[in-house]
This record gives C-alpha cells, sequence and structure tokens, in this order.
C-alpha cells in the first residue's frame, strides 16, 4: 500500500509531480531509493526522446558576488515561453546562476558537473525533463572578474550581460548604462586591440571588394548616362529583358548596354588608384571599429560621445574592461 506520506516525500526530495511520484512508488513495490531511479531514468528517456527538439526559450540570468569583483551568467534554455515563466523553472535558472557564483565553473561542462542538491546540474536538468515534459537545456555558462563586475538582465530574462570595470566607487548608474549598451548594440569586442587578426583580415577583404564593386558600378553608370541609357533601365539581365517587352528599351539599347557595362566594369577594376582603395578601406575599417567595439561605440544615451569618453567623464580613467553577453533570440 502506497501512503500518501510515501509520495509527499518522493516529491518534496525529487520535484516530480504527485501522479508520478505515486506510479514510480507502485512500479518499484514501495522502495523509495527504486522509485527515484524511475522517476531518474523516465527522466533520461524523455531527454533522449525529445533531443531533437529545439529549446529556443528560457531564462538568461546574470550576477554579481557580494563584494561585486566577480559575476556570472547562465541561460537555462526550454521549449516554451509557459515553462520558461513558470515559477519553479525561473527558480531553478536562479538556483544555478547562484551555483556557479559560488564554485566559479571553468566553464559549462564544469558546471553541469558540478554538485547540486545531492546530484550534480546535469542530473537535476535530466530530472527536470522528465517532470516538465519539454527538452530543457544548460546553453550557457559565462564567468567575469574585475574590480567591480555589473550584471544586467533585460526585461523577459531572454538576454543578460556582465561588465567589468577598472574602478570601485563610481555611480552605479554609469556601470549600468554600459551593460545596457552591450545588451542593445551587441559589441563583437571590447576596444580595437581585442578584435583578432582574423576578424580585421575578414573585413578588410569585405570593404576592398565593396569598395571595388561601387568604383566599378560608378563607372558603369556614368557611361550608360553618356550613352542615353537609364541606368536603372539595364541594371540586370532580368530587368534589360522586361523593359525591352514594355518598351522603355530598344533591343539595340539593350545591345548597347550590355557591352558598355562589360567594357567599363574590366577597364575600371583594373584601374582603380591604389591610394583611393586604401583610403577608403582605412575608414571602412574605422568605421567597424566605431560600430562594433565597445569603447569605441557611440554612446546610447549621447552620441555625441563614445562610450569611452563618457566612462573617462564620469571618472578620470574609468573602463570597461571585458565583457560577456547572452541573448536565447
Amino acid at each position: 500500500m502506497i501512503s500518501a506520506a510515501d509520495v509527499a516525500k518522493l516529491r518534496k526530495t525529487t520535484g516530480a509531480g504527485m501522479m508520478d511520484c505515486k506510479k514510480a512508488l507502485t512500479e518499484a513495490n514501495g522502495d523509495f531509493d527504486r522509485a527515484i531511479q524511475i522517476i531518474r531514468e523516465k527522466g533520461q528517456a524523455v531527454a533522449n526522446k525529445r533531443a531533437d527538439r529545439e529549446a529556443s526559450e528560457g531564462n538568461v540570468i546574470a550576477k554579481a558576488s557580494a563584494d561585486g569583483k566577480f559575476g556570472a551568467m547562465i541561460a537555462l534554455n526550454c521549449e516554451t515561453d509557459f515553462v520558461a515563466k513558470n515559477e519553479d523553472f525561473v527558480k531553478l535558472a536562479n538556483e544555478i546562476c547562484d551555483l556557479a557564483l559560488a564554485t566559479k565553473p571553468a566553464n559549462l561542462e564544469a558546471l553541469k558537473a558540478t554538485a547540486f542538491q545531492g546530484k550534480t546540474v546535469g542530473d537535476i536538468i535530466v530530472e527536470q525533463i522528465g517532470i516538465i515534459g519539454e527538452k530543457i537545456e544548460l546553453a550557457c555558462c559565462e564567468t567575469l572578474e574585475g574590480e567591480v563586475v555589473y550584471p544586467y538582465i533585460h526585461m523577459g530574462n531572454k538576454l543578460a550581460t556582465l561588465v567589468s570595470f577598472n574602478q570601485a566607487g563610481v555611480d552605479v548608474q554609469v556601470y549600468k548604462d554600459v551593460a545596457m549598451q552591450v545588451a542593445a548594440m551587441n559589441p563583437i569586442a571590447l576596444d580595437k586591440d581585442s578584435v583578432s587578426a582574423e576578424t580585421i583580415e575578414s573585413e578588410k577583404a569585405i570593404a576592398i571588394e565593396k569598395t571595388k564593386q561601387e568604383q566599378i558600378q560608378k563607372a558603369v553608370d556614368n557611361a550608360l548616362s553618356k550613352a542615353g541609357i537609364n541606368p536603372a533601365h539595364v541594371d540586370s539581365e532580368d530587368h534589360i529583358e522586361s523593359n525591352m517587352a514594355k518598351g522603355w528599351i530598344t533591343p539595340e539599347q539593350a545591345q548597347q548596354a550590355r557591352e558598355i557595362k562589360a567594357k567599363v566594369a574590366e577597364e575600371k577594376a583594373n584601374n582603380i588608384p591604389a591610394q583611393m582603395l586604401e583610403n577608403i578601406v582605412k575608414g571602412r575599417i574605422e568605421k567597424f571599429y566605431k560600430e562594433s567595439t565597445l569603447m569605441n561605440q557611440e554612446f546610447i544615451k549621447d552620441a555625441k560621445m563614445s562610450v569611452k569618453q563618457m566612462l573617462d567623464s564620469a571618472s578620470k580613467g574609468l573602463v570597461a574592461t571585458g565583457f560577456r553577453r547572452y541573448s536565447l533570440k
């Protein structure tokens, strides 16, 4: 006979629903330890069954230590917004973030292997999959250290950031503004020196190709206009065919346009001044830094200054020393 007290005890131990606990105890013939194992096995079975499902909802949580010098951020994913807003699910996400804050795991796998409620974080998540019936995934674990680490969680718990600074004792709103800047503007690096060589080379290659194509197109458009042909009418083969059918250009003009485009494009491609190309590419790389690196970005609250300038005006020598950002969307 399975008593209500046994069911309640198993529910308190595992967090599983009352009916799941009763079924597990019945299957285990009242053996409490075996019932716990059954619930865990159920969680693993559900996890295996839902492994290919997309877990794009959930909670991203960021917190700082009591002394403000260490921060942790985790993302606990699930399948539906309904589960993401569940009180127990939100509580679990916060508890896992607290654990990361206390244990300072080296990476995501280390956090999954960390002891938690008599098991490991990974085991607890598998159990929760069986209890909730959705794919649950610990998708992110980030940590950051500094003289000050400020955590920011955007409304809805779908996006969070951590930012570290080199000075304590500054108005907390300054720290918050930068953390919100990271959330809103999604920089790829802290400053120019933090951008990888591979990224710079890639951006240069893109800038060179874009500049060449713009110069070629400009030369082609000028040549077409001089010939009395509207460049917009012949900017693609589909447009040429369509505009001939409409009577906007003659077959002779279409052929002339094709010849001009091919000839002028080849000539211009071979005669783009190297210095001009270098100057334009340099300007585009500077624009890339301004848009993509935190310290060089325009400050979202005042576009007249950069984040670097804003921080220095708040406290001489104040700079951000690192950041982390994670978003579910």
